[in-house]
């Protein structure tokens, strides 16, 4: 004889399904509602763990010297603030690393590239050229 939680888990899929054969617009709506929930979930974990593995990164680096902490006379928030401020100061900092860095190797890289701009630019202002115009309305190929 099967105990009372095998019978109530059977109930409960029974119920189930009787529930999906009665509404299936509305158990589908559930499923995609309940799928998007866990990717959504899924996106901010991954983005606080990246998050969290770039701080600690950067602050494992740090020499123990610069981690000599305060004296007691600043307030708790005080203390945060500064934290808060020197963390956007260094991602800061590192972004315009970046943007600055080139990404080039060699200097026949980098004329390659300008090159292939270059094409990709003439290709786009040929394209908008050839558009056909048609009367009564005012076209701004003209204008490129």
């Amino acid at each position: 004889m099967p105990a009372a939680s095998e019978m109530a888990l059977i109930s409960n899929a029974l119920a189930a399904y009787t529930f999906i054969a009665d509404h299936p617009e509305r158990a589908a709506l559930y499923f995609v509602c309940g799928v998007c929930l866990g990717l959504v979930l899924t996106l901010f974990a991954l983005v606080v763990q990246i998050s969290c593995r770039t701080d600690c990164k950067s602050q494992s680096s740090k020499s123990g010297a610069e981690q000599v902490e305060t004296n007691g006379d600043s307030s708790e928030s005080d203390s945060d603030w500064e934290t808060t401020s020197d963390l956007s100061a260094r991602r800061h900092r590192r972004f315009e690393r970046t943007l600055h860095t080139n990404v080039f190797t060699s200097a026949e890289e980098l004329e390659r590239a300008q090159r292939l701009e270059e094409r990709e630019r003439i290709i786009r202002e040929i394209w908008m050229n050839g558009q056909p115009e048609f009367p009564g309305t005012r076209s701004l190929n003209r204008y490129y």
